[in-house]
């Protein structure tokens, strides 16, 4: 069986220079195509009542979208204590 050699781009890590880690980040996320929820956020949907279930589906894909964008902001920044 073959394995996969495809690399995943490693998610930078915060190391205390915002600038350049701000740098890296930006082009990680565009490179999964999500860097445009970081400048315009996903819009506000309506009541769901008023939503075809095509506007439903891409409403909650974005959510998702979004999500994910946050999970790599939270893996890229260390917790410290103290």
């Amino acid at each position: 069986m073959a394995e996969s050699s495809v690399d995943q781009p490693a998610i930078p890590k915060f190391d205390g220079y915002y600038d350049h880690w701000a740098m890296l980040m930006e082009n990680f996320l565009r490179s999964k195509e999500y860097w445009h929820l970081v400048e315009a956020g996903i819009p506000e949907a309506a009541q769901a009542a008023d939503l075809t279930e095509v506007q439903k589906k891409v409403f909650e894909n974005q959510k998702l979208k979004d999500l994910k964008v946050k999970n790599y902001l939270f893996q890229a920044i260390e917790e410290r204590y103290g």
